[in-house]
């Protein structure tokens, strides 16, 4: 490999959200890799901290052609010229799209269990959320389409909040089921958020379908979220995109986004992204083999040692989902057995709403020594919960 991915920085004491735990523990809890970046990420960050001014940036052709070249040649979709809007981070996106395209006590539906992120934003936006869960059998995940269209069609209901591909079940959603989700909400005159700054951390060899890719429908009614940020490690720089090829809905967003100052580009993040998309195609190649040898050692450990655990099946994100219902009904107590036994830090599935209950969720973009222990930490703290039954 050209790339290092083996030997990992020492977080420790750097102010890290993940790493901030006690001496010993391991942290495969919060989705943040423990990659360095792309070298040529780095190279660009440290050209522009020697400016030594940290002014206001332009936003220009050259980062709009960032995204839309990356998005023609990766995903196979041409983002309209002059569609994209800049958002300083993608929660500060959906706060804002929630806030400009519903009203206080009107519905936002989720399909749960899905990243925790969505309950707040919505809550603190003084909305309601209608969780539609996915259906889990034999350790897949099916759209409840009965129940889909019941939350839609509800008259309080005016968006969704779309999670492609999809946190904590870590698959894309194909594209006969983004059209059937196009085709229901434009129905019943719903807009669509669609969250899909995971898109390009997949299985290699496996494509995601933009939302608004997959039906001219679905184009017209979704605000869609793009960013470098889980793909490249960067998601501390607060830098993503909007968009939609809808010219009266890009009017709305465009409004509410620079209505919230959170429109105008950062120093740092301006240049992160556009580094990305132009210099980081081979480091996220890279990157995206190792996570996948990671999930392949990580199913066989868990298929050999430790029985009673389901990996559910997935083709996305580098956040394994671990069934977990032989051992409990609810996980939250059982992850902090986990970590108090052995000082591995996962994450309870009962915080990503109905459905997640049973759940453990994984993180292995870390280097192999790390998945390694982890999942001794893991059979350790299971065969000592089973002892205390």
């Amino acid at each position: 490999m050209a790339y290092e991915f083996d030997n990992l920085p020492n977080r420790a004491g750097t102010k890290s959200l993940k790493w901030e735990v006690g001496e010993g523990e391991l942290a495969m809890w919060v989705a943040d890799m423990d990659f360095a970046v792309a070298p040529e990420i780095y190279e660009a960050l440290k050209t522009r901290l020697e400016e030594r001014v940290y002014g206001y940036s332009v936003l220009d052709e050259q980062w709009e052609n960032a995204y839309t070249s990356w998005w023609k040649r990766r995903h196979n979709y041409e983002i309209k010229k002059g569609s994209l809007t800049y958002a300083g981070g993608t929660l500060a996106a959906i706060n804002s799209l929630i806030r400009k395209l519903s009203a206080p006590g009107e519905n936002v539906v989720i399909l749960t269990p899905v990243y925790n992120c969505f309950f707040y934003c919505i809550k603190n936006m003084g909305r309601n959320t209608l969780s539609c869960e996915l259906r889990y059998e034999e350790g897949e995940y099916f759209i409840d389409w009965g129940n889909l269209e019941f939350c839609l069609k509800d008259p309080q209901t005016s968006l969704l909040l779309l999670c492609n591909p999809h946190n904590p079940i870590g698959r894309t959603l194909r594209k006969d089921e983004l059209m059937r989700i196009g085709e229901l909400c434009e129905k019943y005159g719903v807009i669509v958020i669609s969250d899909e700054v995971h898109c390009d951390i997949t299985e290699p060899g496996v494509n995601y379908t933009p939302f608004a890719a997959a039906s001219e429908v679905c184009a017209n009614l979704s605000a869609n979220i793009i960013a470098p940020t889980k793909a490249f490690n960067i998601a501390g720089l607060q830098t993503a995109a909007v968009f939609t090829p809808n010219p009266k809905l890009h009017k709305k967003i465009s409004r509410a986004l620079n209505g919230d100052d959170i429109a105008e580009p950062s120093f740092f993040g301006l240049i992160a992204a556009i580094v990305a998309f132009e210099r980081g195609e081979a480091w996220l190649e890279e990157m995206r083999a190792y996570v996948s040898a990671n999930r392949a050692f990580a199913n066989e450990f868990i298929a050999r040692e430790l029985p009673k655990v389901r990996s559910v099946a997935q083709n996305a994100t580098y956040l394994m989902w671990l069934d977990v219902s032989e051992y409990c009904d609810e996980s939250t107590k059982l992850a902090n057995f986990i970590r108090q036994k052995t000082g591995l830090f996962l994450s309870h599935g009962a915080q990503y709403g109905k459905g997640g209950e049973k759940f453990l969720r994984l993180n292995i973009a870390t280097s192999r020594k790390n998945v390694i222990d982890g999942l001794s930490r893991l059979k350790t703290a299971l065969d000592l919960w089973e002892g205390q039954i």
